[in-house]
């Protein structure tokens, strides 16, 4: 069994086992999506915080944050999934847990998320319950083919069909600060995420196992190591940076990234992939991704983020990430060995 696990968000402080996560009755939510397959565990101490809140966030709608991010933890939603609730209710009630407000009122919308009982959401009491209400939020959102893929925005108009679709987008960097300083972390256990290393950086692919490597004998100009995993597996940013590109490169080799590549001898070819630009200039690269990437060029990520998920686009025979790891530019002079430069900042890929 795994250590107990603490929240600690403003006021807010969850204890709990990841063991005694109730998974059961919804472990379908991660067949074949991409979805961790284990309970989510994260770091035990948040950021420090602003009075009994957080920022701007008071400690009621923190602690409303916490139970919306716990629910999304138990249903093994990946936290990107957190961070579209979290920044829908910002949206739709400032995270506080809205009663019947007379004529001020969207019609019969109630609670955390403004879901309507006439709408089929449930019964008054239910929806303002926050669990509830959460887990409902979350049951819509998984129900919406390429969640992952689309822009928060998008996501959430998905689950809502509110009368301002373009409403979410301006909640997300601050949804993604306040999931942050709920969990402390992103890591996880059981091979579904990352543990941060003491440096700031983590596996990109836990649980996957090393394949072909940097400039072997037989692959003298491949600049990075295979680290092979199921598809669907998902990938995450190996330290916090910036999104500084993300593209399918179907053009130039012939290859295209609405299907699996394959190996043949047609030169490169990364089908979906996304480079992050560290600290220090450090940049690292996720090629064979299976659908568009979660971040677009210009997102700033956390350590552990989901970004995408293992795929088999490209130059590729079957389901891997390739990770690439250089030091001042994009280009294969700048490429060094993955696998060394990870064990020299606390993280071993094996």
């Amino acid at each position: 069994m795994s250590r107990p696990v603490m929240w600690a968000a403003g006021a807010a402080l969850l204890l709990f086992s990841p063991c005694l996560l109730a998974v059961g009755a919804l472990a379908s939510f991660g067949a074949g999506s991409g979805v961790c397959a284990s309970p989510v565990e994260t770091g035990s101490a948040a950021p420090a915080s602003t009075g009994n809140g957080y920022g701007n966030w008071n400690a009621a709608q923190v602690a409303n944050a916490t139970t919306i991010v716990t629910v999304g933890a138990q249903l093994q939603v990946p936290r990107y999934g957190w961070v579209i609730a979290v920044a829908t209710a910002m949206q739709e009630s400032g995270l506080r847990n809205l009663g019947d407000l007379g004529d001020r009122n969207d019609h019969d919308s109630l609670g955390l998320f403004q879901q309507r009982p006439s709408q089929g959401w449930g019964t008054p009491a239910q929806i303002m319950q926050p669990e509830y209400a959460a887990t409902q939020f979350y049951r819509h959102l998984i129900k919406v083919k390429g969640w992952q893929t689309m822009s928060l925005t998008a996501a959430a108009q998905a689950v809502q069909r509110s009368k301002y679709p373009n409403a979410y987008a301006k909640h997300q960097p601050e949804a993604e600060k306040l999931v942050t300083a709920i969990t402390g972390t992103t890591s996880t256990v059981d091979g579904c995420g990352a543990d941060i290393s003491t440096a700031g950086w983590t596996n990109p692919a836990p649980g996957a196992t090393v394949g072909s490597g940097f400039r072997t004998g037989d692959r003298p100009t491949h600049d990075g190591v295979d680290l092979i995993a199921k598809r669907g597996t998902p990938i995450f940013a190996a330290a916090a940076g910036t999104v500084i590109h993300m593209e399918c490169d179907r053009t130039e080799f012939g290859y295209h990234c609405d299907h699996d590549g394959g190996s043949g001898k047609r030169p490169g070819g990364c089908g979906w992939y996304v480079d992050i630009r560290h600290a220090g200039n450090v940049i690292t690269r996720y090629c064979h991704q299976q659908t568009r990437p979660l971040v677009k060029e210009g997102d700033t990520v956390t350590a552990g983020q989901q970004i995408g998920i293992v795929g088999s686009t490209g130059h590729s025979s079957a389901p891997h990430l390739h990770f690439e790891v250089h030091l001042g530019s994009r280009d294969s002079a700048t490429a060094t060995d993955p696998i060394k430069f990870m064990a020299q900042v606390g993280v071993v890929l094996k």
